[in-house]
């Protein structure tokens, strides 16, 4: 077998076409990265700065606020650099480290939503236990769990995808270093490494998407059975933003990772991972801010303590 260490550098080739389209590309991605970071750091300090935030919900969703940074963080920068520069030479230890951090993140990020769910599960069909189940012993349980399960799945990917040989033009075809595509470049047989994706990846993605459709199960049930319209209502809204930033994240996810196949179409994967490694950590600190009255509360809140209005 060809020794991988002679590759000591990648080309990444994702979206190269015209330069004012790799303008255009870099100019939307910086700007995505500024608003999440901005939307995110705004949401932390929201949190933080009001007592009234500080329960379990909004522990988690603080730390899916950083999450979110780190996660964007891994990526965007490197991409709008890449698409204004044109620079998309990545050496070979950067490229291993991009994937172990971006498996890390995104892995924890789906284990945060799991966590996120049992959370509203346990508020609203055992709302007279909520705070003795849910204490911060827990919860910082829940959130270190979910690292340490992101740290065995990174360790896993990165290792068996960068044991391959790497001997031929040494270009990815993708605007980072992910998995399928790293493994797409790799002129070793690749069907062992496939199968190990699918097998950790699809157990992850099954795992974590059965306590969130178990848990809303339970959730729609419980709401069901509520005796009036407006106590319906209002358990509802605490769990309509969740159900929507899990439907985006898990709906991208699965068609990357948890699919047979998932190395054999990298243009439509460049596409749809442009979805979870920047648009969902946008969108996330909107999507729990606009429909979420205490947020939105807070934030007026702290306007007019500033004197805005």
């Amino acid at each position: 077998m060809e020794n991988h260490t002679k590759v000591t550098e990648f080309i990444l080739v994702g979206f190269k076409s015209h330069p004012g389209l790799q303008l255009l590309l870099s100019v939307l991605f910086s700007t995505m990265y500024i608003v999440t970071v901005v939307g995110n750091a705004c949401m932390i300090l929201i949190i933080r700065m009001d007592s009234k935030l500080h329960t379990p919900m909004y522990f988690f969703l603080e730390n899916l606020s950083i999450l979110d940074i780190c996660y964007s963080s891994i990526i965007t920068p490197k991409a709008a650099l890449t698409f204004s520069l044109g620079r998309r030479i990545i050496s070979y230890n950067g490229c291993a480290s991009q994937m172990f951090f971006f498996s890390l993140f995104g892995t924890t990020e789906a284990f945060f939503l799991a966590v996120m769910a049992y959370d509203r599960f346990t508020a609203i069909c055992n709302p007279l236990l909520y705070q003795i189940i849910m204490n911060k012993r827990l919860c910082v349980f829940m959130v270190m769990g979910s690292y340490l399960s992101g740290c065995i799945n990174c360790t896993i990917q990165t290792g068996f995808t960068f044991s391959l040989s790497f001997c031929g033009p040494k270009k990815i075809n993708h605007f980072f270093c992910d998995v399928p595509a790293v493994m797409h470049a790799s002129c070793s047989d690749t069907l062992v490494n496939e199968i190990v994706m699918l097998a950790v990846c699809g157990s992850i993605i099954v795992g974590t998407a059965l306590v969130v459709f178990i848990s809303y199960g339970y959730i729609i049930i419980t709401i069901v059975r509520m005796p009036s319209a407006e106590s319906r209502r209002k358990a509802f809204s605490t769990c309509s933003s969740h159900m929507l930033a899990v439907s985006l994240f898990f709906g991208t996810v699965y068609f990357m990772y948890a699919q047979p196949g998932a190395t054999s179409s990298p243009d439509k994967s460049n596409t749809i991972s442009i979805l979870y490694t920047t648009v969902i950590p946008m969108l996330n600190p909107f999507i729990y801010t606009l429909r979420n009255k205490e947020v939105k509360g807070s934030l007026k809140k702290q306007f007019k303590m500033k004197g805005f209005f």
